[in-house]
């Protein structure tokens, strides 16, 4: 299966935003990637009141469109993420969709881990706009094989993707805007792990350059194998594809060989008390 990770610098301009994942999914479609990937907040990202003034339904021009150029297209698509108007709710939430080949709707998945940090001295309360989802989700691609849905700070989690794998996701999917700081850091490490713990390949697109003023994502949108070997990546700061051959019958070989997942011994693992926990 040939994939694609599409790597952008969305600003506080929808439209903009709109012309240019459109660009760069008919260049990925074009260069024969069958599962598109774009980044986190691809419809607007900005300061926390522009994400409210560009919230969207789910039936907005932003999803719209996703499924439009998917059909058209005929691939699959998971629209990175974008800020979802929730009727009737008093936060926004940050919600990824895979679409389908024929444009159907396959699956939404609202991020579950708010990015409430400090990092280089600017702090960040994604909770404050937006509320987190309560459930992991597993898509299915039109070959069938299974995706696992993240978004961005979920990486953070191993639980959250071990949880995936263990309901058959075969490919790890993650939306990011990861910040220039933890991008130069932490980013190719914890995909890295994240494909190697669980044996899967790992589509990460991110978003890179200054969006607006003081913030700033990282780039470097990469594929990893299930062995955690790289097979592409894109540079910091510019608008790219990232694509990859993905090869499912060497990936069912890995674990057949090296079957971590079934030496699994989840009688023996407890959740420390909630006492003990670290912050309690």
């Amino acid at each position: 299966m040939r994939v694609a990770a599409v790597q952008m610098s969305s600003t506080p301009d929808p439209a903009a935003n709109l012309a240019t994942a459109d660009r760069l999914v008919r260049c990925a479609a074009a260069d024969g990637a069958r599962l598109v990937v774009l980044p986190e907040k691809w419809p607007c990202l900005g300061t926390d009141a522009d994400l409210r003034a560009g919230a969207q339904p789910l039936d907005g021009p932003a999803i719209s469109w996703a499924r439009a150029i998917a059909a058209e297209l005929g691939i699959d698509l998971v629209a990175g993420s974008f800020t979802q108007a929730v009727p009737g709710a008093p936060r926004n939430a940050n919600t990824s969709v895979h679409v389908g080949p024929d444009g159907a709707l396959r699956a939404t998945y609202r991020k579950v881990h708010m990015f409430d940090v400090v990092v280089d001295g600017r702090r960040y309360e994604e909770s404050a706009g937006e509320a987190p989802g309560d459930e992991l989700v597993v898509s299915s691609a039109a070959d069938g094989t299974l995706l696992g849905l993240s978004v961005c700070y979920d990486l953070r989690f191993p639980e959250l993707y071990r949880i995936l794998a263990l309901r058959g996701a075969r490919i790890l999917l993650v939306p990011s805007a990861f910040t220039w700081a933890t991008t130069l850091q932490h980013w190719e490490v914890l995909l890295r792990a994240r494909a190697i713990e669980n044996q899967c390949f790992v589509v990460a697109a991110n978003q890179h350059s200054e969006h607006v003023p003081g913030m700033r994502s990282g780039g470097h949108s990469m594929i990893v194998d299930s062995w955690g070997v790289v097979l592409g990546r894109a540079g910091a700061a510019v608008d790219a594809v990232v694509l990859a051959d993905l090869d499912l019958h060497e990936q069912g070989a890995v674990r057949s060989a090296f079957p971590a997942l079934a030496h699994r011994r989840p009688e023996a693992y407890a959740w420390p008390d909630a006492l003990t926990r670290i912050g309690a």
